[in-house]
């Protein structure tokens, strides 16, 4: 099972956003950056926090991938 962060990223960009930023005001760890930059899962509470800081909801930065068997 993995995710796409491909929305987040996206959106960052739309707003003039570095992911440093991001983390700065949403302190996210650069661990945690670089799980979503794998496809890998984190927290509810870290998409809380960056749907919060971006005014958007959760599909809106990510989506489920299913794996292929």
């Amino acid at each position: 099972m993995s995710y796409s962060y491909n929305k987040l990223w996206k959106l960052l960009i739309d707003k003039g956003m570095l992911k440093k930023d991001l983390m700065a005001k949403t302190k996210i760890t650069s661990s945690t950056i670089a799980k979503m930059g794998r496809g890998e899962s984190v927290s509810m509470d870290v998409l809380g926090r960056i749907c919060a800081e971006m005014d958007c909801n959760i599909g809106d930065i990510v989506d489920y991938v299913k794996d292929e068997q």
